[in-house]
């Protein structure tokens, strides 16, 4: 089992939203916790919030790219056998709706190669509380 992925299991999905904002401080930004991760699939939840507002009071489209990323690479981390690396190289982003509610962001690597070494498309899309996608990414993820 990955070590990653065991980390996740051993100390639950609060206690690791929380490890990984201390590993990767930026994320700290979104105040993120985990629903899901396992290989091919990761989920995590933020809170609607003023820390994550832009101008107009919603949801700043940054925060969005920041849990999509953490999703996108936390998912990506646990897919790949021990010992293989990655690095985003891309990131290209459709702004669907205004973001109002808190958000559940969503990778589903189910259709990506994880033997597979270069560049690689993950897909990730963000959710309001209605279920309406307000955002739909794809990260390039470089395997090696």
């Amino acid at each position: 089992m990955n070590n990653t992925l065991a980390l996740y299991q051993q100390m639950g999905k609060e206690a690791f939203g929380k490890a990984v904002t201390q590993f990767a401080p930026y994320f700290s930004t979104i105040a993120p916790s985990f629903t899901d991760l396992r290989p091919g699939f990761a989920e995590v939840r933020f809170a609607n919030r003023r820390e994550v507002h832009n101008h107009i009071g919603t949801v700043h489209a940054i925060a969005l790219c920041n849990a999509a990323e953490l999703a996108a690479g936390t998912m990506t981390t646990v897919s790949l056998a021990e010992g293989r690396e990655w690095i985003p190289v891309g990131m290209n982003v459709q702004y669907l709706a205004k973001a109002k509610t808190d958000m559940r962001v969503v990778a589903d690597g189910a259709g990506v190669d994880w033997n597979h070494t270069g560049n690689v498309e993950v897909p990730v899309d963000a959710f309001d509380t209605e279920g309406k996608r307000v955002l739909t990414a794809t990260i390039t993820m470089n395997l090696r």
